[in-house]
């Protein structure tokens, strides 16, 4: 191996052995730093704002809400420990450790895992919702939710140690020098987690969705029917189940967005599973955790409750004795 300019090397005391320093002038680097530390800042506030609302605020504890409020904490997650790590990766060298970067892999299959989980039960609380209303107050209650988010993170992190339990024996062992965290995972576990991850829950909701759309289009007619009719006695009724698809269409864009940033991922994956550590999948990969930004986005673009819970917040109304209480829908 030639010997390497010490100046570009990681670690110059340790010659042939330490990786190069990624190739980005000063200016470049200062650029990056900036805006993707800048979007990891966002998605923190963002997301943290959404824990909030829902946690403090009683009248926001329903089945629904709960599920979004596990979907803020993975994304949450992602902007306070995923990004940084990604942006340390990509644009400098790893001075964090072996012990640290198998930490990180472990943590990078456990939070979008958890993340694929949670919109996998936001749809099926939607077609339940949607499809069988009568039922839903029984069959969808705060009690399941809680259970079903629970092993949902269970379930990510049993399976993502499953994926890397091999770097677990010998830390680094994938690394080609010093300075360097790769991602790995063998072609049988590729395509595992190929199928898990991405074709059968992608799958699920497009399927279960495209059955809400049905529904929903069908009850808008009716509705439409019912107001011309002009019948006092179903106002109620009528006002529910507008509140239901008002939430099944804003729940609808979250799965778009979500799908717009989730597959790219997974196409570039697939063509190299076995090595995740170039300039494209980087990019891809940042394009995956933005979705974590945009989540909340979605959220204050659709929902008059999270606006208005962020204005108590950020006025620290939510200070007062007995906010938590406050009338917010």
């Amino acid at each position: 191996m030639e010997m390497q300019d010490g100046a570009e090397l990681c670690f110059p005391h340790l010659s042939n052995s330490s990786c190069k320093k990624p190739d980005y002038s000063l200016s470049e680097l200062v650029l990056l730093h900036i805006i993707l530390f800048s979007i990891s800042v966002l998605t923190v506030m963002f997301n943290l704002l959404v824990i909030i609302s829902v946690s403090h605020y009683r009248q926001l504890h329903t089945p629904t809400n709960i599920l979004l409020l596990s979907l803020a904490v993975s994304d949450f997650l992602v902007g306070l420990l995923l990004m940084p790590g990604e942006i340390i990766r990509t644009t400098t060298c790893w001075f964090l450790g072996e012990l640290v970067c198998f930490l990180y892999n472990y943590l990078s299959y456990i939070i979008p895992s958890a993340s694929v989980g949670d919109m996998v039960l936001i749809s099926i609380d939607r077609y339940v919702a949607i499809c069988d209303p009568l039922h839903y107050p029984t069959r969808v209650t705060e009690g399941r939710v809680k259970l079903c988010v629970c092993l949902c993170w269970l379930c990510s992190a049993l399976y993502s140690l499953l994926l890397v339990k091999d770097d677990l024996t010998l830390l680094g062992k994938h690394n080609s020098c010093y300075g360097e965290c790769l991602i790995f995972i063998d072609d049988i576990s590729g395509s595992v987690d190929l199928v898990l991850t991405f074709i059968l829950p992608v799958t699920v909701i497009i399927v279960l969705y495209m059955r809400v759309f049905v529904v929903a289009v069908s009850q808008a007619r009716a509705m439409r029917a019912h107001v011309t009719a002009a019948k006092l006695q179903l106002s109620v009724s009528i006002k529910t189940k507008k509140s239901e698809l008002k939430a099944a269409r804003t729940l609808g864009v979250l799965m778009i967005v979500f799908l717009i940033c989730f597959i790219p991922y997974y196409c570039v994956s697939l063509l190299r599973a076995n090595l995740l550590n170039s300039s494209s999948v980087s990019f891809v990969s940042f394009l995956f955790y933005f979705n974590s930004c945009l989540n909340p986005v979605v959220y204050a673009l659709f929902y008059p409750w999270f606006r208005k819970a962020v204005k108590f917040i950020l006025t620290l109304q939510i200070l007062q004795p007995g906010s938590c209480q406050a009338t917010i829908l």
